[in-house]
């Protein structure tokens, strides 16, 4: 994930750290019933091969899925070359409870993760530098630190109790570099207490560590894809693609909730709550804010605070070819999105062939020509992309029209979308 400066001090300097055929012939096709979050609506894109592809008819069984509650172990790692200057205890407040919240709130109560924190340092076999721990960190100085770590906490952990591994480092130690923190796919499982280990998230986080990165990197751990866009010089904005809309693009983001796409993808959203638009005639229907969900307050029209909602429809779906869609979802100040800088309805293309990093979902900006919230986004030419209340929007190259004609007494919005 990488890191970003204040926005004051990135404006002043160069580099900013910051995927089934034909449209359906009818104009609404609700999406049918699931196993599990597979999807077989017709605007459900295919998995393809791409790394962490944004497909959804299937899941892909190699990575747990978070529709049930899901038990992670925190094993905090030392170094014989540095005395810790923090404890377990604090690291672990570092991630917990936020980390457990954004998901409760982004899966609508659907998906618990049960953190379970070590209470003492494991002490590693080699000093931190012995580890040549970076971000882009070489195969074999990875796999010794990872063999190292899960021989040390063997016998104190029972791995085969976990669905997922946290090994966090001494934060202070002097080999210890804070971009590293990722989730390693292994390609040839470790192996401890008779459990395959596949991947471990490993955590070089500073203490205080960013906002909400272990909830970007257990994301991936559930097979969502890097959003934000990687400079191969390093250079420029790593935020182009989603801005703050989405946490796999930014853990920073103003709007940080997960894609209606990808909860369709994780099985938070039931088949009704998806909407298929085609055909020749206008889809006009309702969309529900994203964050919405059971006790969660939403600002009703007069500003005051309405619960309820949460059941309706939060996606609606373009297809647009063989790998690729358009999505509608209504965003705003709720939930996950409490510090959103604007309201509307948000505009986001998906590409299942896409590979993770490369842009397999790229917002629209409805308003390309101004910016907003210069100080506090990641990228304030995105942070306006919504299509605000009375306004529409033609999507370049598709045709594709959407209007937002107004506002429910409980805040959800009223759209009109049409095809060609």
């Amino acid at each position: 994930m990488p890191r970003q400066l204040p926005r004051s001090r990135l404006r002043s300097t160069a580099a900013v750290f910051t995927t089934l055929s034909a449209l359906a012939a009818t104009s609404i096709i609700t999406g049918p019933s699931v196993a599990g979050p597979y999807a077989t609506a017709p605007c459900a894109l295919q998995r393809t091969d791409a790394h962490h592809s944004e497909g959804l008819d299937t899941w892909n069984a190699a990575y747990p899925r978070p529709a049930r509650a899901l038990d992670a172990v925190m094993v905090f790692l030392s170094f014989p070359d540095w005395d810790p200057l923090t404890t377990p205890a604090e690291l672990a407040a570092d991630h917990f409870p936020a980390t457990s919240d954004f998901f409760a709130r982004a899966s609508y109560g659907r998906f618990t993760l049960r953190p379970h924190q070590l209470k003492r340092w494991i002490r590693m076999p080699k000093p931190s530098t012995a580890y040549a721990i970076r971000r882009d960190w070489s195969p074999d100085h990875r796999t010794a630190y990872l063999r190292d770590a899960l021989a040390a906490a063997d016998g104190q952990v029972d791995f085969s109790r976990y669905d997922i591994v946290y090994l966090v480092a001494d934060p202070d130690a002097p080999g210890v570099d804070s971009d590293a923190t990722k989730v390693v796919n292994l390609d040839s499982p470790l192996r401890a207490d008779g459990t395959d280990i596949r991947r471990v998230v490993t955590v070089f986080e500073q203490h205080p560590p960013d906002r909400l990165v272990l909830a970007h990197e257990t994301g991936h751990v559930f097979d969502l894809p890097d959003l934000y866009r990687r400079p191969t010089d390093g250079k420029g904005d790593w935020d182009t693609h989603v801005g703050d809309w989405d946490l796999m693009g930014s853990q920073f983001g103003l709007a940080p909730d997960l894609f209606a796409w990808h909860k369709w993808k994780l099985g938070w959203l039931d088949p009704r709550q998806v909407v298929c638009v085609g055909g020749p005639e206008p889809a006009r229907l309702t969309l529900e804010p994203l964050g919405a969900g059971p006790g969660v307050p939403v600002p009703g029209v007069a500003g005051a605070p309405v619960f309820g909602l949460g059941a309706g429809t939060k996606l609606a779906v373009v297809r647009t070819g063989a790998d690729s869609a358009l999505a509608f979802e209504a965003r705003g100040p709720v939930g996950n999105d409490r510090a959103a800088c604007r309201a509307g309805v948000l505009v986001y293309r998906v590409r299942s062939e896409t590979e993770s990093g490369h842009g397999p979902v790229e917002v629209i900006d409805a308003h390309p020509h101004t910016e907003a919230c210069w100080e506090d986004s990641v990228y304030p030419s995105l942070a306006d992309a919504p299509v605000g209340l009375g306004e529409s929007f033609t999507v370049p190259g598709d045709g594709v029209r959407v209007d937002v004609e107004g506002r429910t007494a409980s805040g959800a919005w009223t759209v009109r979308i049409a095809v060609g």
